[in-house]
C-alpha cells in the first residue's frame, strides 16, 4: 500500500450492456432543458435517434450540436459554448468519444462561469460548480466520463492544454460497451492505447504523501486506491486492445476494454499521468495527431527510462499478463517489450519520425514539455528537459537501448 488513497468520481456510473437504455431518464432527473454534445456521424445512428426520442418522450426540451474538430480547438468550444447558450440549458449530456466528452465539460464550464476558456488553464482554476454533466463515451479511451480533466488545443501556446477541476467531474457516467461496436479500427486502435497508457501511467506515478489541510493538487500520485484500479484495468486492456482492433464484432473484447477504460479513468482521476502525457501534448499539436496515437506511440519508451523506478508495479502488471520471469526485474522489461509489442500490432507507428516530427524540432518539443508540471512532476523518476530529450531522441529513432539504464546519470 501507499498508505494513502484518493478518489473523486461521479454521484453514479453506470456499466453494462444495455445501460444506454437509462440515458434519457439520467438527463430529465437533472434538468428539462439539455445540450447534447454529439459526435457528428454518432448522430445520424439509430441508438442516437432512441436516446432522442426517450428525451422528448420524458418532456426534455433539447438541442443537439455536432460541429466541432475532433482536438477542440479553443476558439471551436468558445464558439459551441455560445450557441448553447442561446437554448439556456441546465444540464448537458455528452455522447461520443473523448473530444465530444471533453467538449461537453468545457460547454458545461463556459455556460456556468463566462470565458475566456485560458482562466481555466491548469488545476483548480475554477470559480464553483459547472452545469451537472451525463457523459456516455462511444468509445473505450480516455475515460474522460469519470474524470476531472478536459483537454483542448489552444493555437497560441503552441501544446495542447489541460483544464483539470474536480468540479469538471460529470454527474453521471453511462457505459455501454456495445456503442463502442461500430468504431472503426483506427478509432479503436487509438483511443485504446490511451486507456493503456492511463492504466499503465497511473500505475508507476510517483508516490507523495498529501497534504490534508489544504485544497488537494487534482493529481495526487499513485496511492491505494488507484493502484487497485490501475492493475485491473491493466490486466483488462492489455490482451483485450489488439483483439478489439482486429475484430471489432468481438463482444468479448469490446466489454472488457469499456471495462479496462473505466477503470484507468478512474484510477487517473486522481494519481494522474506522467511523461507520455506531458511530451504528447507539444507533439500532438505540432503534428495534429491524435492524442493516443501519440501517447500510446510514446509508452514504450518512457515505461524504459522508468523500469528500474518501478519494477515491483510493472512485475505485477507482468502476472496478470502471463509474463513469468526469473526475476522482478525481468518481468518488468518483458512487460515493457510487451507494451512495444501491442503498439505495434494495433498499427501505431514506431517512431516520432513516421508522426511527421522533425529532429529539429525535439528541443522546442522536450521545452515544452518540461513545462507541463502537473504531469513532469508526476513522473517516478527526476524528469528535467534532458531526461525528456533523451526519451525523445530514443522515440524518435526507434531505439530504447539508449533507455534501458533507467535514471539520467
Amino acid at each position: 500500500m501507499s498508505g494513502f488513497g484518493l478518489q473523486r468520481l461521479p454521484s453514479s456510473i453506470r456499466f453494462g450492456r444495455g445501460a444506454r437504455e437509462g440515458i434519457g431518464g439520467a438527463v430529465a432527473a437533472l434538468g428539462r432543458r439539455a445540450v447534447v454534445i454529439a459526435d457528428p456521424f454518432l448522430a445520424t445512428a439509430p441508438a442516437f435517434d432512441r436516446v432522442r426520442a426517450d428525451l422528448d418522450a420524458r418532456g426534455v426540451r433539447h438541442v443537439v450540436l455536432t460541429d466541432f474538430a475532433p482536438e477542440l480547438p479553443v476558439a471551436v468550444v468558445e464558439a459551441v459554448a455560445a450557441e448553447a447558450r442561446a437554448a439556456r440549458p441546465d444540464v448537458v449530456l455528452g455522447y461520443g468519444g473523448g473530444s465530444a466528452l471533453d467538449l461537453a465539460k468545457t460547454v458545461a464550464l463556459l455556460l456556468a462561469h463566462g470565458g475566456p476558456l485560458d482562466r481555466y488553464y491548469g488545476e483548480n482554476a475554477l470559480p464553483g460548480e459547472v452545469l451537472p454533466i451525463v457523459a456516455v463515451p462511444t468509445t473505450a479511451g480516455t475515460g474522460s466520463e469519470v474524470t476531472p480533466v478536459a483537454v483542448v488545443s489552444d493555437p497560441s501556446r503552441l501544446l495542447k492544454v489541460g483544464i483539470s477541476d474536480p468540479r469538471l467531474i460529470p454527474r453521471v457516467a453511462i457505459i455501454d460497451p456495445d456503442l463502442s461496436s461500430g468504431a472503426p479500427a483506427a478509432v479503436t486502435a487509438n483511443a485504446g492505447a490511451d486507456a493503456l497508457v492511463h492504466a499503465l501511467e497511473s500505475l508507476t506515478a510517483c508516490v507523495r504523501a498529501p497534504r490534508w489541510d489544504g485544497t488537494l493538487p487534482v493529481f495526487v500520485g499513485r496511492n491505494s486506491f488507484s493502484t487497485l484500479l490501475a492493475l485491473e484495468a491493466a490486466e483488462s486492456i492489455g490482451p483485450s486492445l489488439p483483439a478489439a482492433v482486429l475484430d471489432g464484432a468481438d463482444p468479448v473484447a469490446r466489454e472488457r476494454m469499456a471495462w479496462g477504460s473505466l477503470l484507468a479513468g478512474m484510477a487517473f482521476g486522481a494519481a494522474g499521468t506522467h511523461l507520455a502525457h506531458a511530451l504528447q501534448y507539444p507533439i500532438g499539436a505540432l503534428t495534429s495527431t491524435p492524442h493516443g496515437l501519440g501517447t500510446g506511440m510514446l509508452l514504450p519508451y518512457v515505461l524504459q527510462v522508468c523500469r528500474d523506478a518501478v519494477t515491483d508495479e510493472l512485475a505485477r502488471v507482468g502476472a496478470s499478463w502471463g509474463i513469468g520471469e526469473d526475476d522482478p526485474r525481468a518481468t518488468a522489461q518483458a512487460v515493457v517489450d510487451r507494451t512495444a509489442e501491442i503498439a505495434a500490432t494495433i498499427g501505431l507507428p514506431a517512431t516520432l519520425a513516421e508522426l511527421g516530427l522533425g529532429r529539429d524540432q525535439l528541443p522546442e518539443v522536450a521545452r515544452l514539455a518540461s513545462g507541463v508540471t502537473r504531469l513532469v512532476q508526476n513522473s517516478p523518476v527526476p524528469a528535467d528537459e534532458a531526461l525528456l530529450r533523451r526519451i525523445l531522441d530514443a522515440a524518435y529513432t526507434g531505439d530504447r537501448s539508449a533507455l534501458q539504464n533507467g535514471r539520467t546519470p
